[in-house]
């Protein structure tokens, strides 16, 4: 059976002092509670060796926010999988619309990467989603099958099945629009009727999909509760511990 997620994207905030702090703190909150899904931070690279010290990993998993599409060598500022791995890390997100807007990130990278991320022994959470024109024109199922498609469909079934998928509807990343429930459930819905095409109903049924879009303590137990929707991809409010926990105890 596929797992329930909510992974935090810390992006480009806090010092390493200041994220060891949050990262405390939402060990500590974990400390002693039951919850219903696996919990997930993904934080900047300074952050990975001095935060990996400081939580328990039975309960809290550790991630990085991106890698490079080499194995190593004359790539000044890039940090590759392997290093991440070798942090203790298990998990790199991948493909963030952020990364596609802002640093030109293609699928060709992206196959790269995924590749790179799976043989280093992490678990890529890979991001897919339509801009809000693409959404306005009706597009954006097109779309998205298409992210999914150049990017992933190479895979074996069995690497396939090592992804979780996360979808960010990009008009809703910080601009405090959601996707109403319905929409996320549509969305959802069909990416995995997509992966069921390609790879089966079996990998299909086991693949979690997050939801990442202005997630928050206020609507994550409705999106939650929708059948396609195994969690969320949160970003500013995995910047506070107590508005993290309050997304993560919405399962």
């Amino acid at each position: 059976m596929r797992k329930n997620i909510v992974a935090g994207n810390w992006k480009m905030n806090t010092t390493v002092p200041e994220g060891v702090k949050l990262a405390k703190d939402v060990n500590k909150a974990l400390e002693g509670k039951e919850v219903n899904c696996d919990v997930i931070i993904c934080v900047p690279f300074t952050h990975l060796v001095p935060v990996n010290d400081v939580i328990d990993a039975d309960k809290l998993g550790l991630g990085a926010e991106n890698c490079a599409d080499h194995r190593s060598g004359a790539y000044t500022g890039e940090v590759s999988a392997p290093m991440v791995a070798s942090t203790g890390a298990k998990y790199v997100i991948l493909g963030h619309s952020e990364r596609r807007q802002y640093y030109g990130e293609t699928s060709e990278t992206l196959k790269e990467k995924v590749a790179l991320a799976l043989e280093n022994g992490l678990t890529p959470i890979f991001c897919i989603g339509e801009v809000l024109e693409q959404r306005e024109d009706g597009s954006y199922l097109d779309v998205v099958k298409k992210q999914i498609e150049d990017a992933l469909f190479n895979l074996s079934a069995e690497d396939f099945s090592k992804l979780i998928l996360a979808y960010e509807p990009v008009w809703a990343i910080g601009t405090g629009k959601t996707a109403t429930d319905d929409q996320a459930q549509e969305m959802h819905a069909f990416i995995r009727k997509t992966i069921e095409d390609k790879y089966g109903k079996e990998v299909a049924e086991n693949t979690s999909i997050l939801y990442g879009g202005s997630c928050k303590p206020s609507n994550a137990k409705a999106l939650f509760a929708k059948p396609d929707v195994d969690g969320g991809l949160i970003g500013g409010a995995s910047l506070d511990a107590e508005s993290f926990m309050g997304i993560v105890t919405a399962f």
